[in-house]
């Protein structure tokens, strides 16, 4: 993979402040300025039995503190909204108008009242389209039926595996990104998908990493992915760019990523029985870095730290002889 992923926490100090400076680690969320609590910001465990692979992970803006899941594969049209406060369930969609779901892999909150589920397994790469549904989010959170709209979306250069799903919250724009275990891409569905007929998903920009989830920012500025690891993004004029590292907690199966609803924090979710929801601040580390010039990422990865190190180490021996100059002119006064 053409990138590397220098995480801020396994530097000194010194040279994570030269290596990020400039860089803007943590724009976009807030810092210096105290924020009320969001329901679920400190993660929470998802304990209903019914959900045992829970793979996609979406924050209602309609119900805060609400957050939307569902089982991976074809357990069937359900969506389950879990409390973050407690990890109960408070009500299980089903959503009916649509096929027998095929391999449902990630859901998303649209700027339209809707949600959008994505359909979109599809591991042997033989299926000519994949499906994405979007139901209303109902104002009343009780068991109940909702219709949905089913999309046929194919792919412009054949078809993929796929376990991410996101909506931009100013555009509607919906997303998908590949998942391969040599990196993915980011595909886009057409600024009004139709019901009759297939959708052709355009391709916008290669993902470096081995993707399970991903989601936009509540202000639609960064778009966060997830597999093992994870690279945040800064969105602007409908691309990526200026990728970071993120700091993605160990789980045994990560599958879903989400923002809270105030877009300071990131929650983590993983697939199993009272599964855990882990909770990170929405901040980038390091800047990943492409291969250039005929150097590996390692290299480049030594580069970068060996400079930084070399910088601060002669910034700090600079410090020590000025403060052995200034103790030595002090006595001299005082002789």
């Amino acid at each position: 993979m053409r990138r590397i992923l220098g995480y801020a926490t396994a530097l000194p100090v010194s040279v994570l402040l030269l290596a990020g400076a400039g860089a803007g680690v943590g724009a976009g969320v807030g810092a210096g300025a105290a924020s009320a609590s969001v329901p679920g910001d400190g993660g929470f465990t998802i304990k209903d039995p019914r959900i045992t692979e829970s793979s996609g992970l979406a924050a209602s803006r309609a119900h805060p503190g609400i957050y939307w899941t569902h089982n991976d594969g074809d357990d069937g049209t359900y969506l389950y909204a879990v409390d973050g406060r407690t990890g109960e369930t408070v009500a299980r969609i089903t959503y009916t108008g649509v096929g027998k779901p095929h391999d449902v892999e990630a859901v998303s909150v649209g700027t339209d009242g809707h949600l959008y589920v994505g359909a979109i397994g599809d591991n042997d790469k033989d299926e000519d389209h994949v499906w994405i549904y979007r139901l209303k989010e109902p104002s009343d959170l009780s068991d109940r039926t909702v219709a949905a709209t089913e999309y046929h979306v194919a792919y412009e250069d054949g078809a993929h595996n796929a376990e991410s799903l996101a909506v931009h919250p100013d555009t509607g724009r919906i997303y998908v990104v590949t998942k391969d275990k040599d990196g993915g891409a980011l595909y886009e569905a057409p600024e009004e998908p139709s019901p009759d007929g297939d959708n052709t998903l355009g391709k916008v920009a290669d993902i470096d990493l081995w993707v399970t989830d991903a989601a936009f920012s509540p202000d639609g500025t960064r778009l966060a992915v997830r597999g093992d690891d994870g690279i945040m993004y800064t969105w602007k004029n409908g691309k990526p760019s200026h990728p970071r590292a993120l700091d993605v907690p160990k789980q045994k199966q990560g599958e879903a990523i989400t923002f809270t609803t105030d877009g300071r924090t990131l929650l983590y979710g993983s697939e199993g029985t009272n599964s855990d929801v882990v909770a990170r601040p929405a901040k980038a580390g390091m800047a990943i870095v492409a291969e250039a010039d005929g150097l590996s990422g390692m290299q480049l990865t030594g580069i970068v730290i060996g400079v930084a190190a070399v910088v601060a180490l002669l910034l700090g021996g600079g410090r020590m002889v000025w403060l052995r100059k200034r103790s030595n002119d002090r006595r001299g006064t005082t002789l």
